[in-house]
C-alpha cells in the first residue's frame, strides 16, 4: 500500500510535528489563565505593579512561544503533507505507465486526471490540515475544560458545556451528507475534464463538421451539473459554521448567566470569570473546526479510495521472471500458431499465423482494415498478452525476455503518430540526453524530413505544439519515423506509417530504410500501399486474422489473389490520375 510505503520512509517527520503541536495548544491556553490573574491583581485595593508586569511579561513569551511552536509543527506536519502528495502522484504516475492498454481503453482521460489532482489534493489535506486540526483541538479542548473544571468552577464548566454534544452529533451527521455529495463533485470534475480533453484533442473534427454550438451544448449540460453538485455540497458544509456559532452563542449566554451569579455571590473572581470565558472562546474554534476536519476526513477518504481503487487495478502485461535473453536483441523474430482475442472481445483478432524473420531481412503485411496488422504489432511490442510458445526472439519465448530489453530493441512507429508539445529535436531524441545532434540530423535525413525541419524559422528548435498540431500529416509521419530510427534498433516496425506521405516521398524514405535494413536491422512493414511492400523478402496479406497470402512480391503477383488485385487497382488509379 502506497500509505503505509510512505509512512515507513517518511512518517518519522510527524512525530515532531505533533511534539510541537501538542506543546503549542498547551501554551495556547496559558494567556487566559495569566490574564485572569492580572485582572484579579488589578482589582485589589492596593496593586502590585511587579506582578503585573511579570503578567504582561508572561503574555508576550508567551506570544513568542506560540509563534515558534506553530511555525515548527506546521513546516513538519504541512511538508510532509506535500511530500506525502508528490509522493502518492508519482506512484500514481509509475503506475499509469505499467498498465496496459486495455485499461486505457475502458478508462476515462478525465477520471484519470481527476485521480491525480483532486484526489490526491485531497487526501494531502487529510494528513495535513485535518491532521493538525483534530490534534489541535483534542489537547485544546481537554485543557481548557481542565482548567475551567479544576481552575474556576465545575458547575459553571458543566452547565456551559452542555449544547456542546449535541452539537458534535449533529457536525458528525452533516460530514456523512458532505462525504457523499463531495463524491457526485468529483465525479462531476471527472465529466467536465473528459468533456475539455475530447474537444481540444477533437477540435479540427467539431469546425469541420460545424459542431461547436452543440459541443457547446453539450459542454454547458455537464458544466450545470457540476455547478448544482458543488453548490450542493456547500450548502451542506456550510451549515456547520453558523450552527457552532448559534449553539456556541448559548454555551456563553449560560456562562453570562450563571457565572454572573457566581461572581456577585463571591463564589468565583472577576479574574475567574474573564479566565472562564477566554478558555471558553478557545473551546470554539476547535469544536467548529470539527466541521472542517470531518469535511477534509470526508473528502480524504473518499479520495483515498478511489486512488487505491486505481492502483489495484493489476497491469496485464507483466515483467518476465527470468530473463532467457541476454544482451540486446539481434532481430531475429518467429510467430508459432499465434491466436489472440482482445479482452471482452467475442471474437479472435488473429487466427493461426505463423512466421520467421530473420535478421536483417524484412517483412512486409498487407489487408484490409481489421484483418489484423495492428494487432500483430501490438503483441510484438508485448502492449498485450501474446499466449505463451506463440511469440520468439532470437529463439527466446517473448515472456523470457526483460519488458526494456525488449523495447528498447523495437524502433516502432504507430499509426498516430503521436507527437509532444516540445521542439522537433526533443521529440525526435525523445527527451533522451545521451542522443546527440549528429544523430538526430542522420535520423532525421533518413525519415526524408530533414529539408522540412531546417526551413522552419527555429530549425530543430521549432516547437510543434500539442500532438504536433503545427504540422501536416506528412510531416509528423516522418519526425515519428526519425525517433525509432535514432535508435537504431535491431528491430523495426512501421505500422502503416507512410499513409500520409506522397509517393515520391514514400520512395524516398523506403530507399533511404533500404540501407538501413542493409546494415542488419529487421523490417516490418505494415502498409496499404503495394509500392511499400514490393521490395521486402517476404509479403503476408491477412484477412480475418488469418494468413490467406505468402510469398514475395513477384510471387504473390503470379498468384493473382488480393494482394494481384490491390496492385493492379492501384496501378490503375496512379494511370488515371496522371491522365
Amino acid at each position: 500500500m502506497v500509505l503505509a510505503r510512505f509512512m515507513k520512509r517518511h512518517g518519522w517527520r510527524y512525530l515532531p510535528g505533533v511534539l510541537f503541536l501538542v506543546v503549542n495548544a498547551w501554551i495556547s491556553v496559558l494567556p487566559a489563565r495569566v490574564l485572569g490573574d492580572v485582572i484579579d491583581e488589578m482589582s485589589l485595593p492596593v496593586i502590585d505593579t511587579a506582578k503585573v508586569y511579570q503578567g504582561i511579561l508572561y503574555l508576550v513569551l508567551a506570544a513568542l512561544a506560540i509563534f515558534l511552536t506553530r511555525y515548527l509543527w506546521r513546516t513538519f506536519i504541512m511538508g510532509n503533507a506535500r511530500r506525502l502528495e508528490t509522493f502518492m502522484r508519482r506512484e500514481l504516475f509509475v503506475h499509469f505507465q505499467s498498465l496496459s492498454m486495455d485499461f486505457y481503453n475502458h478508462s476515462a482521460t478525465g477520471d484519470l486526471i481527476a485521480y491525480a489532482i483532486n484526489d490526491i489534493g485531497a487526501v494531502r489535506q487529510t494528513f495535513g490540515p485535518a491532521l493538525a486540526l483534530s490534534i489541535n483541538g483534542v489537547v485544546t479542548s481537554l485543557v481548557s475544560i481542565l482548567s475551567m473544571s479544576g481552575g474556576v468552577n465545575g458547575s459553571l464548566t458543566l452547565y456551559s458545556l452542555l449544547p456542546v454534544p449535541v452539537l458534535i452529533v449533529l457536525v458528525v451527521l452533516m460530514g456523512g451528507q458532505v462525504r457523499a455529495r463531495f463524491r457526485r463533485v468529483q465525479e462531476a470534475f471527472a465529466a467536465v475534464s473528459g468533456r475539455v480533453n475530447e474537444n481540444i484533442n477533437g477540435i479540427r473534427v467539431i469546425k469541420a463538421y460545424a459542431q461547436e454550438d452543440n459541443e457547446l451544448g453539450r459542454f454547458e449540460g455537464l458544466n450545470r451539473d457540476m455547478l448544482s453538485t458543488n453548490v450542493a455540497m456547500v450548502k451542506a458544509s456550510s451549515a456547520m459554521g453558523p450552527m457552532v456559532g448559534f449553539i456556541f452563542g448559548i454555551s456563553f449566554t449560560i456562562s453570562l448567566i450563571y457565572g454572573g451569579s457566581l461572581l456577585r455571590a463571591g463564589q468565583i473572581s472577576l479574574g475567574d470569570f474573564v479566565a472562564f470565558n477566554g478558555y471558553l472562546t478557545l473551546i470554539v474554534n476547535p469544536v467548529q473546526s470539527i466541521a472542517r476536519v470531518i469535511n477534509l476526513l470526508s473528502r480524504g477518504l473518499a479520495s483515498l479510495r478511489r486512488y487505491n481503487q486505481v492502483l489495484a487495478a493489476p497491469p496485464m502485461v507483466v515483467e518476465s521472471i527470468e530473463n532467457a535473453h541476454e544482451g540486446p536483441l539481434k532481430g531475429g523474430i518467429q510467430v508459432k500458431d499465434l491466436s489472440f482475442r482482445y479482452p471482452y472481445a467475442p471474437d479472435f483478432a488473429l487466427r493461426g499465423l505463423s512466421f520467421r524473420l530473420e535478421p536483417g531481412k524484412t517483412l512486409g503485411i498487407l489487408g484490409h482494415t481489421g484483418s489484423g496488422k495492428t494487432t500483430l504489432c501490438n503483441l510484438l511490442l508485448k502492449l498485450y498478452n501474446p499466449p505463451e510458445g506463440s511469440v520468439f526472439y532470437d529463439g527466446a519465448d517473448i515472456h523470457q525476455i526483460q519488458l526494456d530489453t525488449l523495447r528498447e530493441g523495437i524502433g516502432y512507429v504507430p499509426q498516430d503518430n503521436f507527437l509532444f508539445s516540445a521542439s522537433i529535436r526533443e521529440n525526435i531524441r525523445f527527451f533522451d540526453d545521451l542522443v546527440g545532434d549528429e544523430a538526430v540530423v542522420t535520423a532525421a535525413k533518413q525519415a526524408d524530413i530533414y529539408q522540412n525541419i531546417i526551413a522552419f524559422p527555429n530549425g530543430f528548435d521549432t516547437t510543434v505544439g500539442e500532438r504536433g498540431v503545427t504540422l501536416s500529416g506528412g510531416q509528423k509521419q516522418r519526425i515519428s519515423i526519425a525517433r525509432a530510427l535514432v535508435k537504431r534498433p535491431p528491430i523495426l516496425i512501421l505500422d502503416d506509417a507512410l499513409s500520409a506521405v506522397d509517393a515520391q516521398t514514400e520512395y524516398d524514405i523506403l530507399n533511404s530504410l533500404r540501407g538501413f535494413f542493409e546494415g542488419g536491422t529487421s523490417g516490418i512493414i505494415v502498409a496499404h500501399r503495394i509500392s511499400a511492400l514490393m521490395h521486402c523478402d517476404e509479403i503476408i496479406v491477412l484477412d480475418e486474422g488469418r494468413v490467406v497470402e505468402r510469398g514475395s512480391h513477384e510471387q504473390l503477383m503470379q498468384k493473382g489473389g488480393f494482394y494481384a488485385e490491390t496492385a493492379q487497382k492501384q496501378a490503375d488509379n496512379q494511370e488515371g490520375g496522371e491522365g
